[in-house]
């Protein structure tokens, strides 16, 4: 069991040392080979960040249409209201009116009923 556990640990220390050397050897050695993967991976972190500022401004202009047609429908719906109710207010005056109407005749013929019929009698 300690054997197993001595090669464990010793297989521990040599990768550690190996990824070590490997991490800092751009830093100190050639750099060339690590220029351009990093150039790349810059270049794409800066095409995803302009990507998602673009949807952000987007989605912000798609958000500030859908608020000025609720607001320009609202809008539409408050004239609409007004014109229904203005409508509404003309037909119950006439509707008040045509009622007056109908009961000064009625209240004439009512009379000139009731004047026959004294002057039948």
């Amino acid at each position: 069991m300690s054997k197993i556990v001595a090669t464990l640990i010793a297989g521990l220390f040599a990768t550690s040392a190996f990824a070590a050397q490997t991490a800092t050897a751009p830093a100190t050695g050639s750099t060339a080979t690590a220029t351009p993967a990093a150039k790349a991976d810059a270049k794409a972190d800066k095409d995803v960040a302009k990507a998602n500022a673009k949807e952000a401004k987007t989605a912000a202009k798609a958000d500030a249409k859908v608020e000025k047609k609720e607001a320009e429908a609202k809008s539409d719906v408050a004239v609409a209201k007004a014109d229904a109710n203005k409508t509404k207010a003309k037909a119950h005056k006439k509707a008040a009116k045509a009622k007056a109407d109908a009961n000064a005749d009625k209240a004439v013929e009512h009379a000139d009923k009731k004047a026959d019929a004294a002057a039948a009698h």
